[in-house]
């Protein structure tokens, strides 16, 4: 373990040691933090592929004192460095597909088309090497016995997770906050599009027995017919019907009783920021009015824990990258909360 005697947590972020200024290798840690630099089928802003790196210079503004989960990073908290062969790889991909969704969003036929055939299956082919890429990663540090968190990237970065974590928990469900409903099947033929995350996990994870969906505002008809369809399997707590019912004189406590009620013991916390306001996260890849407040998010999360039930892993995704770094630093902050209560729900025994 680190030795902690010479490090002052009330002074200002080293940038010579790792993520939050925290003197931790990755042995030394009890959770790694994954990065994931990909944004491929991204269908708007592009930029988060980059954000692993502008989230852990802003993480070295962030306080360590958390007055809800104190001396957590005491455990060890640990980033690896993003893989630059990784980025690479989504950057030429990313470009592949800005000609491919241009020319398909204008109605042209695809079978018409060789290049833009072979382009398609590229980037599903590509998109395979992430899923496998993710899964080795993140099976590894598991076995190392450590927590994970993974950081993208778009949102189709943690189905690799999610198949490494069904191997140790038989049964869990996935808590996810999003302003989207992320149920598409294929999106713009995409078989593993940020915009179908959520089909693919419960169509090819069964261990995956729950998904509960929070602050979505901004979905379609196909993807409000597949819920009706799962209703046993899928609960969707949308901006509107949540802001209505407060309106009318619920509070939010009685509405993440709920919320909770509706989850397993085991929990996987699925993050997109754009859940969020888009006020602290303007350059997210597609921003949509509405959403919660970060302390709205952090209460859910902490009732969760009080209800006995146990983060078992998280993602944070779809942090955008802008040039005040606004993006970044309220990512950092909602990534050092998760981390702690990561580590606050899976307690170290004697």
């Amino acid at each position: 373990m680190a030795n902690l005697s010479e490090f002052d947590p009330n002074s200002v972020g080293n940038p010579n040691n790792n993520i939050f200024g925290l003197p931790f290798t990755e042995e030394d840690s009890r959770l790694v933090i994954l990065p994931i630099p990909w944004e491929v089928t991204v269908s708007y802003n592009a930029g988060t592929a980059r954000a692993p790196d502008h989230i852990f210079t802003a993480s070295l503004q962030v306080e360590l004192f958390d007055a809800d989960f104190k001396d957590c990073w005491q455990q060890g908290i640990f980033m690896r460095t993003p893989d630059k062969k990784v980025l690479m790889k989504s950057d030429y991909l990313r470009k592949e597909a800005e000609l491919y969704i241009n020319y398909i969003s204008q109605g042209e036929p695809l079978a018409n088309n060789r290049f833009m055939c072979k382009t398609l299956k590229e980037i599903n082919v590509g998109s395979l090497f992430l899923n496998d890429w993710v899964y080795e990663q993140t099976r590894e540090i598991l076995d190392a016995g450590k927590l994970v968190g993974l950081l993208g990237g778009d949102h189709s970065t943690p189905f690799g997770y999610f198949k490494a974590i069904a191997e140790r928990y038989p049964s869990f469900g996935i808590l996810q906050i999003d302003a989207h409903c992320d149920l598409r099947n294929a999106y713009e033929g995409f078989n593993f599009s940020h915009a179908s995350i959520m089909y693919n996990t419960l169509e090819q994870i069964p261990e995956v027995t729950k998904l509960v969906q929070v602050g979505v505002r901004d979905y379609c008809e196909e993807e409000l017919d597949y819920i009706k369809l799962n209703h046993q399997k899928i609960a969707t707590y949308f901006d509107k019907d949540i802001k209505e019912r407060q309106y009318e004189g619920f509070t939010w406590k009685q509405v993440t009783e709920e919320i909770i009620h509706q989850l397993p013991m085991d929990v996987f916390l699925s993050f997109d920021i754009d859940g969020l306001d888009p006020k602290l996260c303007p350059h997210t890849g597609t921003p949509v009015q509405g959403g919660f407040e970060t302390e709205q998010i952090f209460y859910l999360l902490k009732k969760l824990m009080q209800s006995g039930r146990r983060i078992i892993g998280f993602d944070l995704n779809e942090v955008g990258v802008s040039h005040d770094e606004w993006d970044e630093n309220v990512g950092a902050r909602v990534l050092y909360k998760l981390c702690n209560m990561l580590i606050a729900s899976n307690p170290q025994h004697a």
